[in-house]
C-alpha cells in the first residue's frame, strides 16, 4: 500500500484532472463567468472532501472513476460556499486559498452568479449517466447533496453563523451550527464515495456515516485552532478573522487546551467506527489523522 502522502497527491491529481474536464472550458461563452469558475475552483484547496469519498470509496470497493465524479460534485459544492462566503454581504474576506477572493479578483455580481453555477454544475455532474448501476441509488445521492448543501445543511448552518455573530452560544449550539455549515458537507462526501460501490454493505455505510459525522465536527474544531494560531500566509486566508468578526468558536468557548483535548475525542471516535474492519479502513484512518493533525 503506497504511503499517505503519496495517496493524497495522486487523488489531488485526480481530482484536478475531473474538476477540469467538467469546468466549461474559459473561452467558451460566457467568458468571464466561466474563467471565474475556474479560478475558483482549480489549483488550490486541501480536496479534504474528495479524500474523505475516495478513502470511503476504497473502503467499499467502489470504482475510483466513479468516486472521481462524486467527489467532484462535492468539490463544486464546497467552492461555490467560500466564493460567497467570502462576499462583503458574508464574511467579508480578500483572502482565498493563498490568493484574492473571487469577488476581489472579479466582482461581486460575477462571484454571485460563480456561486450559482457551481452549484448546479455539481448536481449535473452526480446526475451522470451509469455513475451507479441502481438508478434509485443515484437518485438517493442527488437528494443526499441537496440536504447536504441547503437549509438543513451547510447553508442553514451559514445562516445560524450569521446570525450568532457578538452572541455568546453554549458549546452544544456552536456543535448544532457546525454539525450543519461544515459536517454536513463532509458527512456527504464520505457517503456518497460509499454510495459509489455496485454492492453496498449497510454495516460499513452506518459506520462511515458515524465517522464522518465525528471527523467533520474535529475538522471545525482544529479549524477554529488554526485561526487562532496559524498566520495568514500557512492558512491561505485571513488569520484571526473569527475573533476580529467577534464570532463564537471552540477556542473562544473551550480555550485552546480543551479545544485540542475535544478534537482528540472526536478523533477517537471516528477512528473506533473503523476498527470492525482492520486494515481495510487504513485510508479512512489517514485521513481523520490528516484532518486533525494539519497545519493549514
Amino acid at each position: 500500500m503506497t504511503d499517505f502522502q503519496s495517496w493524497a497527491r495522486h487523488t489531488q491529481q485526480r481530482m484536478e484532472h475531473t474538476l477540469d474536464n467538467l469546468l466549461p472550458a474559459s473561452h467558451i461563452a460566457p467568458t468571464r463567468l466561466h474563467e471565474a469558475m475556474r479560478y475558483a475552483v482549480l489549483g488550490g484547496g486541501k480536496r479534504v472532501r474528495a479524500l474523505l469519498a475516495h478513502a470511503a470509496g476504497e473502503l467499499c470497493g467502489a470504482a475510483p472513476e466513479k468516486v472521481d465524479i462524486a467527489a467532484a460534485a462535492v468539490e463544486l459544492i464546497h467552492a461555490y460556499s467560500l466564493v460567497h462566503d467570502d462576499m462583503p454581504c458574508m464574511d467579508d474576506d480578500d483572502l482565498r486559498r493563498g490568493k484574492p477572493s473571487c469577488h476581489k479578483q472579479y466582482d461581486d455580481a460575477t462571484a454571485l452568479l460563480v456561486g450559482d453555477a457551481l452549484q448546479t454544475l455539481a448536481f449535473q455532474s452526480l446526475a451522470t449517466p451509469g455513475l451507479c448501476t441502481d438508478p434509485g441509488r443515484q437518485l438517493e445521492m442527488v437528494s443526499l447533496l441537496a440536504i447536504a448543501s441547503g437549509s438543513r445543511g451547510m447553508a442553514g448552518g451559514q445562516a445560524i453563523d450569521l446570525d450568532s455573530v457578538g452572541k455568546a452560544l453554549e458549546q452544544s449550539e456552536l456543535e448544532y451550527m457546525h454539525i450543519h455549515k461544515t459536517g454536513a458537507l463532509i458527512r456527504a462526501a464520505a457517503l456518497l464515495g460509499a454510495h459509489c460501490a455496485n454492492d453496498l454493505d449497510q454495516e460499513r455505510l452506518h459506520a462511515i456515516d458515524h465517522y464522518a459525522q465525528a471527523i467533520g465536527l474535529a475538522f471545525q474544531v482544529v479549524d477554529d485552532i488554526l485561526d487562532a494560531e496559524a498566520d495568514s500566509e500557512t492558512l491561505g486566508k485571513t488569520a484571526g478573522k473569527d475573533a476580529q468578526s467577534d464570532k463564537p468558536t471552540y477556542v473562544t468557548i473551550l480555550g485552546i487546551d480543551h479545544a485540542k483535548q475535544l478534537a482528540k475525542e472526536l478523533l477517537d471516535g471516528a477512528l473506533a467506527q473503523l476498527a470492525p474492519f482492520g486494515e481495510a479502513a487504513h485510508r479512512l484512518e489517514q485521513v481523520a489523522h490528516f484532518i486533525t493533525q494539519r497545519s493549514f
